[in-house]
């Protein structure tokens, strides 16, 4: 196997420690060690500041003013007292903080080969003994500050993603604030003929069939087909189709999930290898219609009606959007049942589906191991570096009419731009994957992608790759995410990648 390049968490190696804090006063364990330092600097007093004075000279009575001759001698000794306490009071030894070298190890995380390796090393800190210079007033240590200012950073930066997610489901809720319904569930059955819109082919299976499966002895006897529809809104696009499979076996009663998410065009039955190989490993696999596909669609040209409707109207946000909203529904429902562990829900999907898992992600915590395929990318970018064509000609129709209405006589940056801000507010500006990928961490996040995909320019995911690896390292899971280019490979989703997602959740699930 080859690839074209490998972004693996972080860059270059790091070292975490537990929490503690290092300052004697707050931290006891740690007073021997700045014993030992103190011990340090009375030897360096009797050997060095020491050498340099006048000869011995009996103490002096403090009750009696001192002689002449005696007054350059104390000089020096006052001098020579204050380089010490100075000495004592700046001096830190090279090695750990104290929390870390009184704790029984500390973790090492090493980057070697762009993978990480993972180690426990106890490294015993030798402690000398006779009498300790004590200070009736500790100052905090230069780790203490340290470690208090990533803490505050790193509160910083939850807040921050706290008040984007808040931004985001505004935007969300902006459009539906009068479909508002309770979370309902309404019994549906198998869908014999699915609808698959468009004009091109559909493709080959194969690819998802490639998915590792365990051998079950009467597989298809012990699957258990779940078909029913999510209310998570009024109105027809409201109704979400769902796909549940499982295994009816001995395992424990709850089990992790898998959510499935279709590209364009295809519905959730075009993912029934996929389903069907998670479900004989153990998982709960999931799959929904998206918004305007499958069970929601009445004929080949709906997805792209919705879009164009979309742009006219801006009264609903067909383009990722409205789907992440069901997916937030389906999480609800997930997190309900008793037979899902609601810790353990996974997303994934290619393409469109690869967009809606990302949003999804971003938005909603509980999607607790993410792998978007071939649908991470930045918008901003394609647009300032006029690298959009691919991504518009996979849905030209609505563009062409954004065109026409703007009065220009091609497609170009701006129309783009406009279509994108119209029907998903805020996608190529302030969520776009450079301000949105990040916010994932610490969960685990593979991002799978062809390295010559021109719908997901990869020059366009170096910095939001780059923040992302620097925010997995920032908060000590590194070993969390990882971004995949695969050579030579465009927009679709190979064996390579199907084999990749499957060892993710089998790892991190």
């Amino acid at each position: 196997m080859s690839w074209n390049g490998i972004f693996s968490p972080g860059f270059g190696s790091r070292t975490t420690t537990e929490g503690f804090d290092s300052s004697p006063a707050r931290d006891p364990r740690c007073a021997a060690v700045h014993d030992a330092a103190r011990r340090r600097v009375a030897r360096w007093w009797r050997t060095t500041a020491l050498s340099s004075r006048a000869p011995y000279s009996p103490p002096i009575s403090l009750s009696s003013p001192p002689q002449a001759e005696d007054r350059p001698s104390m000089l020096r000794r006052a001098m020579a007292l204050v380089l010490a306490f100075a000495a004592a009071a700046m001096w830190a030894p090279p090695r750990p903080s104290c929390a870390a070298a009184t704790a029984r190890g500390a973790h090492v995380t090493r980057q070697v080969g762009g993978r990480e390796r993972d180690r426990l090393k106890k490294a015993p800190v030798g402690i000398g003994t006779g009498p300790s210079f004590h200070s009736s007033r500790s100052t905090p240590s230069s780790s203490s500050f340290r470690r208090d200012a990533t803490g505050a950073r790193m509160a910083a930066a939850a807040a921050a993603a706290e008040d984007l997610r808040s931004e985001y489901l505004q935007v969300l809720l902006s459009r539906r604030r009068d479909l508002q319904v309770p979370l309902s569930v309404e019994q549906g059955s198998p869908v014999k003929e699915p609808l698959y819109q468009g004009n091109g082919p559909l493709g080959s299976r194969e690819v998802m069939e490639s998915c590792p499966r365990k051998e079950v002895e009467n597989f298809e006897e012990k699957l258990v087909e779940e078909n029913f529809y999510l209310i998570t809104e009024s109105g027809e696009q409201g109704r979400v189709p769902v796909l549940l499979l499982s295994l009816n076996d001995t395992a424990p009663k709850r089990k992790p999930v898998i959510v499935l998410l279709h590209s364009s065009y295809k519905c959730k039955e075009w993912l029934r290898p996929l389903l069907e190989a998670y479900a004989s490993r153990g998982y709960i696999s999931v799959a929904i219609d998206s918004r305007y596909h499958g069970e929601r669609a009445s004929h080949k040209t709906t997805y792209i009606d919705a879009l164009k409707s979309s742009w006219k109207n801006g009264d609903t946000m067909p383009f990722i959007f409205d789907t992440v909203w069901d997916l937030i529904k389906l999480g609800d429902h997930l997190a309900a049942r008793e037979d899902v562990d609601p810790s353990r829900i996974g997303i994934t999907g290619e393409s469109l589906g690869g967009m809606h898992a990302w949003f999804a992600a971003f938005v909603d915590t509980r999607y607790s191991v993410v792998v978007p395929i071939i649908g991470v990318q930045g918008f901003r970018w394609a647009i300032d570096n006029n690298m959009w064509q691919a991504r518009v000609n996979s849905i030209k129709p609505l563009f062409e009419e954004a065109r026409i209405d703007l009065g220009k006589s091609e497609i170009d940056a701006e129309v783009v731009e406009k279509v994108w801000e119209k029907i998903a507010p805020g996608m190529a500006s302030q969520f776009d994957a450079l301000y949105t990928v990040p916010l994932i961490v610490p969960r685990p996040l593979l991002l799978l992608n062809g390295a010559e995909d021109p719908r997901c320019p990869i020059l366009g995911l170096q910095e939001p790759a780059s923040k992302t690896s620097k925010a997995y390292g920032e908060a000590g899971s590194s070993e969390k995410f990882m971004f995949i280019a695969e050579a030579g490979v465009g927009h679709k989703m190979t064996e390579t990648m199907v084999k990749e997602a499957s060892d993710w959740f089998d790892r991190f699930l």
